[in-house]
């Protein structure tokens, strides 16, 4: 790790920040399908969920908000906005779907400079995600809502659009 890296501020990064149009993102399909439930609290129970998301962030999901996981680690869930949910997902059985939406992808040590070891600080729909770019891809999705996204994730579970 660079001594600049380790005493540098993360990066804050926003949806509109004029760097976001300058990225090459490639659109990519997610290959299987996710467990989902939704956040449906009662009367008189928190709206609200704090959410550690299997990467480590710690997000916040709203009453409504769907609670999606792999299939093989159901207990590892992430919030997504039950709207964004509506527009890129399709539920294929009782607590299955899988993503229809293409997202977009380009590397996060695109914003760093080339700097892997840069932190980043992602603000995401559901909060914030403070992330080393080395790690991560930089998502883009529908609305224009940007996430980091596991690099190795992607590897194992997203093919390029392009790809047959």
């Amino acid at each position: 790790m660079s001594m600049e890296s380790v005493l540098s501020e993360p990066l804050v990064l926003k949806s509109d920040d004029p760097i976001i149009a300058t990225l090459n993102f490639v659109p990519h399909r997610h290959m299987a399908q996710r467990r989902v439930r939704a956040f449906a609290p009662g009367p008189g129970e928190p709206q609200t969920l704090e959410v550690r998301t299997p990467w480590g962030a710690v997000l916040t999901a709203k009453s409504g908000d769907m609670l999606v996981s792999e299939m093989d680690a159901p207990e590892e869930v992430w919030p997504v906005d039950a709207g964004i949910f509506d527009q890129t997902y399709i539920v294929t059985g009782p607590g299955l779907c899988v993503k229809r939406a293409v997202t977009l992808l380009t590397p996060l040590t695109d914003v760093t400079g080339g700097d892997e070891d840069r932190m980043v600080t992602v603000h995401t729909l559901e909060g914030e995600e403070t992330v080393r770019a080395g790690d991560f891809l930089l998502a883009k999705g529908v609305r224009g809502e940007i996430w980091p996204y596991p690099k190795e994730k992607a590897a194992a579970l997203m093919r390029p659009v392009t790809e047959q």
